[in-house]
């Protein structure tokens, strides 16, 4: 197995990723965004937690970099111990 730093780099970088194309659908569309939360949690309201201001730079940047980080160190952990448990420690 890899190096378990490229498993948590993976996953980081699929995390950016994901969070960026979700991120600019709800920027396009978010009535649609927030219907299909309401449809994805069986019907809790979203709508109600909708901030009145505008998806900027800022709000995008921040959980950005919060899910990456936690993407490359769960990503890490999830390598290191399944190099652990299978026998094959780096």
């Amino acid at each position: 197995m890899n190096a378990p730093w490229k498993t948590g780099l993976t996953l980081a970088l699929t995390m950016a990723i994901s969070y960026s194309v979700c991120a600019l659908l709800y920027a396009l569309w978010p009535t649609q965004g927030i219907a299909f939360l309401n449809a994805l949690f069986h019907g809790l309201d979203f709508g109600r937690l909708q901030a009145p201001q505008a998806y900027g730079v800022a709000t995008f940047v921040g959980p950005l970099l919060v899910l990456s980080g936690w993407g490359a160190l769960v990503g890490t952990l999830f390598a290191w111990l399944h190099c652990r448990l299978h026998g094959n420690a780096q």
